[in-house]
């Protein structure tokens, strides 16, 4: 069993060496997950709530593994899908710099898809970062665990039959994103490489990485756990599957990285990340109606979409973008409410489903938290007391 070294939450406010009391909900949130995490003997985890222009409270909990370090604010974890937020922008920048057009076909990106033209209508990039390219959800993620080359698995996918035209049905897809890294070395670079140089290091992100050896390379990362029964866990080895897809599931970050992320996404940088281009990839384009049944999730979505590398979710009357991320041995959340100016990150080095728990009751308590705080401003500016 794990002996945790926290055996209490503790705040750490980035960009600020003072700890500031957070609010009475947030402290609440931190405090139930705890309790919820003991109960089921969680090896670590560590959450983020960002409000645009404020220091961010982070939440740490655990260790790296049964005998390593503490969870630390710079302990690198795997985000998975959490990954397409990153290569949507990417994508977008590189839209916008006019190296690529949303509408290339993806038989002029790899050469797999050379013979695809024509017989189902042109597969563009914004059908493949955008989730609608027709076929079968998930398409051969067997054969991704199956430790199939790429380009086998991108010549099936070509000959595979689709379920819909492109752009015309929501069908969320891994090893198509393989053509973004296709498309790369093509131009004799790398999906990694040509993040590091856009927004890794643009952002400063001091931890951030793609692939198996950014991961295992950094000073401090937390090692992946799988169950082997009720509340029990153990380290496994770092797969390298799903890093041979790094455009959808191979970027790593630390807490520290991701704060720097989502202040980007609030507007923080906007040399960097324009409010333009947040807006392209958080626009909704398809309807994505399985997700308003989402177990945990259900009793507060109303309408789900997917964007372009986000999913967009009416939660309770407001607009909240939103993705997760699962690969063995992790799970990662990324969410924020362009309305409020606040966001949420949540990274776990464990396969555990109470994030599916965790993530929608944060940003119930955070809209009430919000709305009600709004109602007092607006009180006050009308000169009204509120008992």
């Amino acid at each position: 069993m794990f002996k945790f070294f926290l055996s209490f939450i503790l705040f750490f406010i980035l960009c600020s060496e003072q700890s500031l009391a957070a609010d009475k909900w947030l402290t609440d949130f931190a405090n139930d997950i705890q309790v919820k995490a003991k109960k089921q003997n969680l090896p670590g985890y560590t959450f983020a709530y960002i409000e645009k222009g404020k220091p961010a409270s982070v939440v740490l909990y655990g260790k790296e593994s049964k005998s390593g370090n503490p969870i630390a604010v710079d302990t690198v974890f795997r985000l998975a899908s959490v990954s397409k937020t990153f290569t949507s922008m990417l994508m977008a920048k590189y839209v916008a710099q006019n190296q690529l057009d949303w509408q290339v076909p993806v038989a002029q990106l790899v050469p797999e898809f050379s013979t695809t033209k024509g017989k189902k209508g042109d597969l563009v990039l914004q059908h493949v970062i955008g989730q609608t390219s027709g076929y079968t959800p998930n398409a051969y993620d067997n054969l991704i665990e199956a430790n199939y080359s790429v380009k086998r698995v991108l010549t099936m996918l070509s000959d595979l039959k689709t379920l819909c035209q492109p752009g015309q049905c929501y069908t969320y897809q891994n090893a198509l994103f393989a053509v973004v890294d296709g498309y790369f070395q093509q131009h004799h670079s790398s999906f990694g490489q040509a993040l590091t140089h856009t927004i890794i290091e643009p952002l400063n992100m001091p931890h951030a990485s793609v692939g198996k050896v950014g991961l295992q390379s950094s000073d401090k990362w937390a090692k992946p756990h799988v169950a082997i029964s009720k509340n029990r866990w153990r380290t496994t080895k770092v797969r390298d599957d799903y890093y041979k897809y790094s455009p959808a599931a191979g970027v790593n970050a630390s807490m520290r990285d991701m704060v720097i992320w989502m202040r980007a996404l609030l507007g923080e940088a906007p040399e960097i990340v324009s409010p333009e281009l947040i807006t392209q990839v958080t626009t909704a384009l398809t309807k994505s109606k399985k997700e308003v049944y989402r177990r945990q999730w259900r009793k507060f979505l109303s309408d789900a979409h997917y964007g372009l590398g986000w999913r967009i979710y009416d939660f309770n009357g407001h607009t909240l973008n939103y993705h997760g991320g699962w690969v063995q041995g992790y799970r990662a959340d990324i969410a924020f409410s362009p309305e409020y100016g606040v966001g949420y990150v949540m990274l776990m080095n464990a396969e555990s489903n109470l994030i599916n728990e965790f993530t929608p009751d944060f940003w119930e308590r955070c809209f009430k938290h919000l709305e009600q705080a709004s109602l007092v401003a607006g009180s006050l500016k009308t000169g009204v007391i509120i008992n």
